[in-house]
Order: C-alpha cells, then structure tokens, then sequence
C-alpha cells in the first residue's frame, strides 16, 4: 500500500514539473501559428495597402514586403541630421565628367531623385513628375538631378534617350558613373537598396547655399511639391545638411 502511494506521489510530481514546459511548448506552437496565419504584406511607401500575401503594390508596382518591415523603412524615410553630399566624379547624360557636389549642388538649390532606365514602374511617374515640376516652377534656377540605381546599365546614351522621353530641358542633369562610385554617392544620400526594384520613389530636396533639406515622396502632388521647392530656396526646410567640397 505504501508503495504504491509513494509511487503515486512521484508520478504526481513528475507530472507538475512537465506543465510549465508543455504550458511554454503549447504557447510556442500557439505564437508560431498565429504568426504564420496572420502575416500581413503591406508597401513600404503606400502603408495603407496591405495584403495576407506576397505581391506588388497596386499603386507604385514595388514588392510588398511583411509588414513591421515595411512600416519600418516607411518611418526611415527622414533624412538624418546632416547630409554629406560627396564630391564623386561621375558622368552626365552627354558623356561629361562632372563632380557631384562642386558641379551640381555646390551653392544651388537641387531636386534628386532616383531612377534605372529599364524600370517599368515606378520611374516613369517619376520622370513625368520631375517634368510636371520644372515645367511648373517659376525659379528656373532649380536644378533638377536623376540619378541612376543601375548604372551597370544605364550609360550617358541610355540616360540622355530616358531623359527625352520627358522632354527634360536645361537644368535637368541624369548621373550615372562607376558602381563604386554611384554607391558611394546612394549610401551618403541615404538612397542605397539591395534590389536596384526596391529603390525608394522619395526624392531629396536640397539648398545648400543655406543648408537644408528635407525628403517628400516623388509622386506627391505637384503643388505640394513646388511649395516645398520653393521652401527649400528660401532656406525654410527645417533639416540642415553638409556638403563636402
């Protein structure tokens, strides 16, 4: 009789000892399903699209993405503190060696934006814009500045027949160069992705004769943006930057 209490009493402890880990393992399985079935999908620059798949985006075409790392390079958008701009040599659409910072930016209020040749998406809407605005803009000194993400691809040639397309006119400069070189210069401007199709589509508004800058989204409307060109010109942008000469 006493035996078989004690044995009962063992297998009563052994028993309270495995709740807490099977309770764990159960909360585990529990976590992972609940992750896997409820993963959602959204665009790093249109939030508001989401989908419990992987697909593109219907407003931009970009690869949505799982959404806490979406709505996190969504929040990166800002530039930082201060902006170095390097003073890399590159080419132009004609084929010219220009330096980045001391040819383009030096003492000019400069519109960037990022661009391949071959993109079918999102670059196109941000060439037409870039047109819309230097059409649209009263202060003609504004410099306009495509850059391309591909530049193993995209030659002078093959920037300046982009450019045309959009009817680019004075003031309008497409950079290409040396991978090295363009990366170098994507990284500083706070513009590097992995995929050359998960470029951002913001583009960087700068003055840096007064030293600020501020980032938008390049499809935003028109009027939004010219308003803050035109804020940038009168050194109003609330983020300072650096150049480097």
């Amino acid at each position: 009789m006493k035996l078989r209490i004690m044995t009962l009493i063992c297998v009563v402890f052994v028993v309270l000892a495995l709740s807490p880990v099977q309770a764990q393992q159960h909360l585990t399985n529990h976590t992972d399903y609940t992750d896997k079935t409820n993963k959602v999908y959204s665009c790093p620059m249109h939030p508001d699209v989401k989908k419990k798949s992987k697909g593109k985006c219907p407003k931009c075409g970009m690869d949505l993405r799982p959404a806490a790392h979406s709505e996190a390079s969504h929040e990166a958008a800002p530039p930082p503190s201060k902006v170095n701009v390097p003073d890399v040599e590159l080419l132009d659409q004609n084929g010219r060696k220009i330096h980045f910072y001391t040819d383009l930016v030096k003492g000019h209020t400069v519109v960037i934006n990022f661009i391949f040749t071959t993109c079918t998406t999102i670059c196109p809407p941000l060439g037409a814009t870039f047109a819309r605005l230097q059409k649209e803009l009263d202060n003609k000194s504004v410099r306009f500045i495509s850059i391309s993400v591909d530049p193993a691809t995209d030659t002078p040639e093959r920037l300046k027949a982009w450019g045309e397309k959009f009817h680019a006119g004075d003031g309008w400069t497409f950079v290409t160069g040396d991978k090295p070189r363009v990366d170098e210069l994507l990284n500083a401007l706070g513009a590097a992705s992995a995929r050359r199709e998960d470029h951002s589509p913001t583009i960087l508004i700068g003055n840096d004769a007064h030293g600020t800058w501020t980032r938008a989204y390049g499809l935003a409307n028109t009027s939004k943006l010219v308003q803050l060109i035109n804020d940038a010109s009168a050194g109003t942008s609330a983020t300072t930057a650096e150049g480097n000469n």
